[in-house]
C-alpha cells in the first residue's frame, strides 16, 4: 500500500498505519518464531550442515565464518570513512537460533526473497543464475538482465523506492527474507531502523570500497553463502580469477604502455580514478599509463578541467568517455570544443563502456561486468594493446567515431 503524504495529516496517517503494520507483524513474528524454536530446538541433531565453504582471496569489506548449522558475516567499515563491524547470522532454515549472538540480525537461508537497492546487486544474483529470487528493487527502470526484466513486466518485481524515498509500508507486506542496501554515507543503518523492528533483515553491501576489479566481483561469494551456493559460487568464480590472473600476465608482455585518461568535464568537475581505486588497477592491468597511479586514495579524484587538460593533451587514450551514452565526437565536442586539442581525439582512439546500454538508460558493465572483471580486462588489452588478442570481440566496451 502506497500512501501520498502531500498533508501534515496524510503523513500522520502513514506513521500510524506503519505503527499498526509493525505491531502486527511484532505479534505475528514472535508468536512463530517461539513455536519455530521450540520445534527445530529437537530437529537438529548437531550435524555439521555445510559441506561447501568459501574463502575470501580478494575482498577486504567483508569475512564468512561457518559453524554446524549456521554461518557469520561480517560487513567491515560498511559506511564511508567508518571503523563499524556490521554482523549477521546466517541460520539455515528449521534450525534454532544460535543464543551467542541474541543481538544479531538473523538471515534464514537460503534466501527465497530478496530486495535490492544496486545494479551490483542484480549482477550478484545473475552470476548464480538465481534471478528467480528477486521480488522488489529500488528502482526498475535501470537494469539490463533479460531475465530479471521479463520478472519486472510479469508483475513479480516491486518498486519500493530509494533513498529517503523508500516505502517501508510496502517492504512490511511483502516481507521479503532480505533486503540488500547500499553502503553509502547517505545510507546510514539507522535508516532501516522500522524494517528491522518488524523482522526484516537489512544487509549492508560495501563493494564499492574495494581497491581491485577482482576484489570488488569476489562480493559475489557472499551472495553464494546466502543461497547456500558454495561449490558454484567457488567453482565459477575460480574461472574468472584464473581468467583474469592470466590476462594480466599477458598484458605484462606487451612492449609498451601506451597512456590513459578517463572520464569528462562534467559540471565544472572532471573526476578520475585515484591511485588506489579499482579502475585505476584494470587501467594497469591491461597495460597502460596512467598519469595519476600515485595519488593513495580510493574512488575518484575531483579536478578542474584546466588541471586535466595538459594531460589529455598528449594521451594516447581516451577511455570511459561518459556515464551517458555518448555516440559520437560530434557529441563530445558539443559539450566542450577543446576536446577537439587532444591527441586521442585526433587519432580517434576513444572508447566508452556503453556497448551493453539498452533503451531504458540501463548500462550491464555496472551488473554483469562487475562480476567478470575478467571479460572488462579482456576489453581493455584489446584497445590498448590489440596484438595481444587479436581475436577478441569488445563485449562491454565501444569505439566512439
Amino acid at each position: 500500500m502506497i500512501l501520498k503524504q502531500t498533508t501534515s495529516g496524510g503523513k500522520q496517517a502513514s506513521c500510524l498505519l506503519l505503527s499498526i503494520l509493525l505491531l502486527c507483524w511484532l505479534l505475528i513474528s514472535c508468536s512463530s518464531s517461539s513455536s519455530l524454536y521450540d520445534k527445530t530446538e529437537s530437529q537438529f541433531t548437531g550435524k555439521a550442515l555445510f559441506n561447501d565453504k568459501v574463502k575470501i582471496r580478494h575482498a577486504k569489506g567483508f569475512t564468512i565464518d561457518y559453524y554446524d548449522h549456521y554461518k557469520v558475516v561480517k560487513i567491515l567499515s560498511p559506511f564511508e570513512k567508518s571503523t563499524d563491524t556490521m554482523s549477521y547470522v546466517l541460520l539455515q532454515r528449521g534450525t534454532p537460533r544460535p543464543k551467542e549472538f541474541a543481538e544479531n540480525q538473523v538471515i534464514e537461508i537460503p534466501i527465497r526473497s530478496l530486495v535490492v537497492m544496486s545494479s551490483l546487486h542484480i549482477g550478484l544474483v545473475g552470476f548464480l543464475e538465481a534471478e528467480d529470487i528477486l521480488t522488489g528493487m529500488g528502482n526498475l527502470k535501470y537494469v539490463s538482465s533479460p531475465k530479471v526484466i521479463e520478472r519486472i513486466k510479469s508483475g513479480k518485481i516491486a518498486e519500493v523506492g530509494k533513498d529517503q524515498g523508500i516505502n517501508e509500508e510496502l517492504l512490511i507486506t511483502m516481507r521479503p527474507d532480505l533486503m540488500m542496501a547500499i553502503g553509502s554515507p547517505v545510507s546510514k543503518i539507522n535508516r532501516y531502523q522500522s524494517l528491522r523492528q518488524a523482522g526484516i533483515p537489512v544487509m549492508i553491501n560495501s563493494e564499492w570500497i574495494e581497491t581491485t576489479p577482482l576484489a570488488r566481483a569476489e562480493w559475489v561469494k557472499l551472495m553464494g553463502a546466502l543461497l547456500n551456493k558454495e561449490e558454484l559460487v567457488n567453482r565459477k568464480f575460480q574461472v574468472v580469477e584464473e581468467q583474469y590472473n592470466r590476462l594480466a600476465g599477458l598484458a605484462k608482455k606487451a612492449k609498451s604502455k601506451p597512456s590513459v585518461i578517463t572520464g569528462m568535464n562534467s559540471k565544472d568537475s572532471w573526476f578520475v580514478p585515484n591511485g588506489n581505486s579499482y579502475v585505476s588497477k584494470f587501467l594497469q592491468d591491461a597495460g597502460g599509463s596512467y598519469h595519476w597511479i600515485n595519488t593513495k586514495s580510493t574512488g575518484s579524484l575531483p579536478l578542474s578541467f584546466e588541471a586535466v587538460y595538459p594531460v589529455a593533451l598528449k594521451a594516447d587514450y581516451w577511455l570511459n568517455v561518459s556515464i551517458t551514452n555518448v555516440k559520437s565526437r560530434e557529441n563530445i565536442l558539443s559539450k566542450d570544443i577543446r576536446y577537439a586539442d587532444f591527441e586521442s581525439f585526433k587519432s580517434g582512439q576513444i572508447y566508452s563502456y556503453n556497448k551493453r546500454f539498452n533503451s531504458n538508460g540501463a548500462n550491464d558493465y555496472w551488473e554483469s561486468g562487475a562480476v567478470n572483471p575478467d571479460k572488462v580486462l579482456a576489453d581493455l588489452i584489446r584497445i590498448l594493446h590489440p596484438e595481444l588478442l587479436p581475436d577478441h570481440d569488445l563485449v562491454y566496451y565501444k569505439k566512439i567515431n
